[in-house]
C-alpha cells in the first residue's frame, strides 16, 4: 500500500494548468465564498484525477482506476467548476454575438445530451481506449474531449443564466436517460469477455507493484475489469440519482417559496 501512495505523478503542466484556471476565474468572476468554494472543489477534484495515485494506477495497471478517473472527470469536476461561475461573468460573455450563437446552439439539449454519451461510448470502443494507453497525446485528447462534452452536458442544468436552463420535467428526462446510456455501457464493459482491454491483460510494472495488486487486493484482469464495469454502471448511476433529486428538490423548494407567497397576499 505504502508503495501506492507514494506514486504521484506531479505533472508541472497540470498543476500549473489548475493554478491559472483558479487564477483566472477569481480574476474573472470576483470572490463570492460560496460560488468560489464550489469552483475550488472542482479544480481541487481535477488535480486529483491527474496527479494522484489514481492517475498512476489508470496509466499503468488497472482499468477501474481508470473508470474512477473518468467519473471524477464528467460527473464530479464539470457541474462543480459551473457551480462556480457567476451569473454577471455569463451575461458579459453572452454579448459577443457569436459567443451567445454557440452558447444558444450547445446549451440545446438533444446537442448536449448527445455530444455527451457519444464521447463516452466511442472512447470506451477497445481500440481507441487501448490506444490512449499507448499514446500520451491521443490520451491528453481524450481528457480533453470528456471535459469539453461534459461541460456542455451539465451546463443546461446548472448554468446560472436563466434562459438556458432546463424545466423540471426536462431535467430529470435528460438525467435519467443519460444515466441509463452509461448503466448501458457499464454493464456491457461488466459481462464482456475478460481482457477487453488488452493494455491491462500484462501491463509493465514500471513502479514494482503489480504484486501488490494481484495478491494483496487479489485484483486480476477480469475482475478488475468487472469491477470497471461496475463503477461506471452503479457509482456513475447514483451521482445521475443524487443529479436527479437536486432538481427535484429545487422544483419543491420553488413551489413551497410561491405557494407562501401567494398565501401571504
Amino acid at each position: 500500500m505504502e508503495k501506492v501512495i507514494v506514486q504521484w505523478d506531479f505533472e508541472p503542466s497540470v498543476i500549473v494548468g489548475c493554478t491559472l484556471l483558479f487564477a483566472a476565474y477569481v480574476a474573472t468572476n470576483g470572490w463570492n465564498s460560496t460560488r468560489a468554494a464550489f469552483f475550488l472543489a472542482g479544480d481541487a477534484f481535477l488535480l486529483l484525477a491527474l496527479v494522484s495515485p489514481i492517475d498512476v494506477l489508470a496509466d499503468h495497471y488497472l482499468f477501474s482506476a481508470h473508470m474512477v478517473q473518468h467519473l471524477l472527470l464528467v460527473l464530479v469536476v464539470p457541474p462543480l467548476l459551473l457551480m462556480g461561475v457567476s451569473e454577471s461573468f455569463v451575461n458579459t460573455l453572452l454579448r459577443a454575438r457569436p459567443i451567445a450563437q454557440l452558447e444558444k446552439f450547445l446549451s440545446s439539449a438533444p446537442v448536449a445530451w448527445t455530444g455527451f454519451n457519444l464521447a463516452l461510448w466511442v472512447w470506451h470502443l477497445p481500440a481507441l481506449y487501448d490506444a490512449t494507453l499507448t499514446a500520451e497525446w491521443i490520451h491528453i485528447l481524450e481528457h480533453l474531449v470528456f471535459l469539453t462534452t461534459a461541460t456542455i452536458f451539465w451546463w443546461p442544468l446548472v448554468t446560472p443564466h436563466e434562459p438556458s436552463r432546463l424545466n423540471t420535467a426536462p431535467s430529470v428526462v435528460y438525467l435519467f436517460t443519460a444515466a441509463l446510456s452509461s448503466s448501458l455501457l457499464g454493464i456491457l464493459i461488466t459481462f464482456a469477455r475478460p481482457g477487453l482491454y488488452s493494455a491491462y491483460s500484462n501491463p509493465t510494472d514500471s513502479f514494482g507493484i503489480l504484486a501488490l495488486i494481484r495478491n494483496s487486493w487479489e485484483l486480476d484482469p477480469a475482475t478488475d475489469q468487472q469491477l470497471g464495469g461496475l463503477i461506471m454502471w452503479v457509482a456513475g448511476g447514483f451521482v445521475f440519482l443524487g443529479a436527479i433529486l437536486v432538481v427535484l428538490h429545487r422544483w419543491y423548494s420553488e413551489y413551497q417559496f410561491q405557494a407562501s407567497a401567494s398565501a401571504n397576499k
